[in-house]
């Protein structure tokens, strides 16, 4: 892995609260086409970390890279601009609103001519039409009616329309906070394959997760984050659901044998 470029980096990324530091010193390394599991106790400051990847906080010092190049971004807006998609815990989602619209949220699609231009309509012919192919490339047609509200949903098929629709626009990285935290195992289960699928397409992936199976399962690198900085990145095939508790938790310093090439 260190011989390739990463896709997204930071370097001595340092973020303050007043006299709380909430990240100190921390670096983070993401690599074209994995899975990257970030763990870490709570108050480590891996949430801080990642709002500052996803332009969501503004560091006070250091620098971020996106393909090589530094980037200073003020606002989860300019990020995804820059093609780096985040599914937030609560998703982010609109219940009242249909599964394209939520797909399409703050990027509609405007008819051309005079009746997009000028009367700002709404081309939901072809919203509706991307949302379908997008769900259905990624198996997600058990939803029949593509203009269904959200809040009609389950909790796994709202997880797979945010995760949809990352994977949709995040033309670089998909960054997930904590995707499998309130559903079920079946549903649970159906977000893995997804977050497995997307990958397998060429995305790399940031997975936030307290849940260590998950995150064992389908991470191929998994950073541990303690005290506000990145204390190691270790292998999920050399180390165990055990060890990585014992680093998050100050019980165990790590070994060279546990740790990711």
């Amino acid at each position: 892995m260190s011989a390739r470029q990463p896709v997204l980096s930071g370097r001595g990324i340092v973020k303050n609260y007043g006299r709380v530091t909430a990240i100190d010193n921390a670096d983070f390394d993401l690599y074209p086409g994995e899975i990257l599991a970030v763990i870490g106790d709570n108050g480590a400051g891996k949430s801080s970390l990642i709002k500052t990847l996803s332009g969501a906080v503004v560091p006070d010092e250091g620098e971020i890279r996106l393909n090589g190049e530094q980037v200073h971004f003020t606002s989860p807006i300019e990020a995804r601009e820059a093609g780096i998609e985040t599914v937030y815990q609560n998703l982010a989602l609109s219940p009242a609103l249909s599964i394209a619209d939520n797909m399409f949220l703050g990027r509609e699609i405007r008819k051309e001519g005079f009746a997009g231009k000028y009367l700002r309509m709404l081309d939901r012919k072809a919203m509706e039409r991307i949302a379908r192919e997008k769900l259905s490339d990624l198996g997600l047609m058990t939803i029949q009616n593509i203009g269904q509200t959200v809040e009609t949903l389950s909790g796994g098929q709202r997880q797979g329309v945010a995760v949809a629709r990352a994977a949709a626009f995040g033309s670089k990285v998909i960054i997930l906070d904590e995707p499998t935290a309130a559903l079920g195992v079946k549903e649970s289960r159906k977000v893995l394959e997804l977050i497995q699928d997307v990958r397998s397409r060429g995305m790399p992936i940031v997975l936030i997760s307290h849940n260590m199976p998950h995150v064992f399962e389908v991470a191929d690198r998994i950073h541990v984050h303690r005290l506000g900085k990145r204390l190691c990145v270790i292998d999920p095939k050399l180390a165990s659901m055990n060890d990585a508790v014992a680093l998050m938790t100050g019980a165990k310093t790590p070994e060279k044998s546990m740790m990711a090439a």
